[in-house]
């Protein structure tokens, strides 16, 4: 048995170290060349940002990781009545040196960054607690404050160690690893307000396509913050790309890891209106960190909201009547609960 302990062991070390020197490679989208083809394009004068400086010439900003390389999307939010308002934020953005001027180099930068969902969202949202903090770009590269709690729950493990890992062994880690409940509470309660936030906000709706808890991360307050928003799209934008998908069957119809709509298969096309809303996405994320451990007083009421929330389906006539109610109880009664606490 000793043997075994000692094996088992050293595989896991082993594996860890792999994935380590592995996912500093990777993770860095190949930082060298990244770095030198941006500030090749700075000192040409092709580009320009907040970050350039630090980064090309002073040395003191390096990259500690990188979440994508490729600007693949366009992102949009329709012709609506704040959108004067959305290109004040945006040019406000990128006038990096606050001349009052936008040169040709930070249009090209500014222009670059919109093409990315989470830039786009960072701007929208650039008011609220819920996305880390814009520290500065320099062309498509652009600098966030750190989260230091990243995933919301659970314990990130090297895939080789996940593979020997049961399912019943894992949830158990996970909720070991986990805050006490007040604090799983309040990292909730902002999860609900990140959803409040793009149900019908400011600059439109905003849908999210992978509420995985890998996209999401925390505070030492235990504040929620988005670390991953690639896959936050705004609904025009989500519209357009469903409204071209051609389709045979439901499952054609995927935007993402959690964005459905339905087959019209008189047309073969994917018709526009995804089946959940976010909210009903967050619930399901949500549902086992918030009852392990949940006090018994509210266990039953909270279970019985949550799954209520969890069949909200997106195209119901009383949808956003149901989704204020069920997201207003569920954050009434997490509140009340921990508002007295220290950890509130």
């Amino acid at each position: 048995m000793k043997y075994l302990f000692f094996s088992w062991l050293a595989v896991f070390v082993g594996s860890w170290v792999v994935y380590v020197e592995y996912s500093s490679y990777t993770e860095l989208c190949r930082g060298h060349e990244c770095k030198n083809s941006i500030c090749d394009k700075f000192q040409k004068g092709v580009i320009d940002g907040s970050a350039c400086n630090s980064l090309c010439e002073k040395d003191t900003l390096y990259l500690g990781k990188c979440l994508s390389a490729k600007p693949s999307n366009q992102a949009k939010v329709g012709d609506q009545a704040n959108l004067a308002d959305l290109v004040t934020l945006v040019l406000g953005v990128a006038d990096s040196n606050k001349d009052g001027q936008i040169s040709l180099s930070e249009a090209h930068s500014a222009w670059a960054l919109l093409q990315l969902n989470e830039f786009l969202l960072s701007i929208v949202l650039q008011d609220r607690e819920h996305t880390p903090r814009l520290l500065g770009f320099c062309g498509d590269l652009y600098v966030m404050e750190k989260v230091p709690y990243v995933p919301l729950y659970g314990v990130s493990l090297p895939w080789m160690v996940e593979l020997w890992i049961p399912a019943s062994l894992r949830r158990s880690i996970n909720q070991w690893a986990a805050p006490s409940w007040p604090r799983k509470a309040k990292i909730a309660i902002g999860l609900f307000e990140l959803v409040e936030d793009l149900f019908h906000g400011t600059f439109g709706s905003f849908l999210m396509c992978d509420v995985s808890t890998a996209g999401f991360g925390y505070t030492e307050r235990h504040d929620i913050k988005v670390v991953d928003a690639r896959r936050i799209v705004p609904e025009v934008a989500f519209q357009e790309v469903m409204r071209e998908r051609r389709c045979e069957e439901d499952s054609d119809c995927m935007y993402g890891r959690d964005c459905l709509t339905s087959c019209d298969l008189t047309k073969h096309r994917c018709t526009t209106e995804a089946t959940q809303p976010n909210l009903a996405k967050v619930c399901s994320t949500l549902k086992d960190y918030l009852l392990y451990g949940a006090p018994s007083d509210i266990k039953d009421e909270l279970e019985k909201q949550l799954y209520a929330c969890i069949a909200l389906k997106g195209a119901s006539e009383q949808m956003e009547m149901e989704h204020s109610l069920i997201l207003n109880n569920l954050k009434t009664l997490l509140w009340k609960k921990i508002s007295h606490t220290k950890d509130s």
